[in-house]
């Protein structure tokens, strides 16, 4: 997710886009030949008629609602900052941004690591929300490289951190009969982010002028907001679960 996109962006700038489809479907041709070598086939644990059939996780839900708003303008950066790039005429080296992603993840993700399910949710969430806001700013009024990166270090925290806070805290509230179930609610949420973030990206430059882009997106935060206020006694509570 983090270094793919730079890859992508180099690669059909220089080959076009058959040669990345190609290599995506060489990919996932790889992934399912190395899961064969998987020992652990984790097998259910419970019977068939102890089973009761769910797809949704209530407690990880308002985890997953909350992450899938605040992956939305990751995706659609994901999907449209070329052409957003493009469209403005920005003497800027795109492939950088998810290469300086990529690379502040991996620096937060080792430093943060033990850290992810033992401070409350609140805190986590106020300091995505705070990146959240800054990074859509910069994406705004970007005019070089170093804003770019700057940006792309806030996303890292911004969308990045969530993605092990809320994958961490969806675990935490669920029974653990059921964090299976709430693993797959949380990464539900993504799925929704995922298919919303290049959606949206297609449709707002047919309403809104190409400057509106990027601050349209910053609705998420009030409604990611109400959502945890909604929520944020069991939320802040999840790590006492641990």
């Amino acid at each position: 997710m983090a270094i793919a996109p730079a890859l992508a962006i180099s690669i059909y700038q220089r080959l076009g886009y058959k040669f990345v489809i190609v290599l995506a479907a060489l990919s996932s041709l790889a992934m399912v030949v190395t899961i064969q070598f998987i020992h652990n086939r984790a097998e259910p644990s419970v019977t068939l008629k102890d089973h009761h059939f769910k797809i949704i996780q209530r407690d990880a839900l308002p985890v997953a609602l909350i992450f899938s708003l605040l992956s939305i303008p990751y995706f659609v950066t994901q999907a449209d900052i070329v052409m957003y790039v493009q469209e403005r005429h920005l003497n800027i080296t795109v492939s950088l941004f998810f290469l300086c992603y990529s690379l502040a993840l991996i620096v937060i993700r080792i430093l943060l690591k033990n850290y992810f399910d033992t401070i409350s949710f609140g805190i986590w969430f106020s300091i995505c929300i705070i990146a959240t806001i800054g990074y859509i700013i910069l994406l705004t009024i970007m005019q070089n490289n170093f804003e770019m990166i700057l940006a792309a270090g806030l996303v890292a925290v911004g969308f990045g951190v969530m993605v092990s806070v809320s994958q961490s805290t969806a675990l935490l509230l669920a029974p653990m009969k059921e964090q299976g179930l709430a693993n797959a609610t949380y990464y539900l949420g993504i799925d929704i982010g995922m298919s919303l973030g290049p959606i949206i990206g297609g449709i707002l430059p047919t309403i809104f002028p190409l400057r509106f882009f990027y601050p349209v997106m910053l609705l998420v935060v009030p409604l990611t907001a109400i959502l945890y206020l909604c929520n944020r006694r069991r939320l802040d509570a999840a790590v006492q679960y641990n």
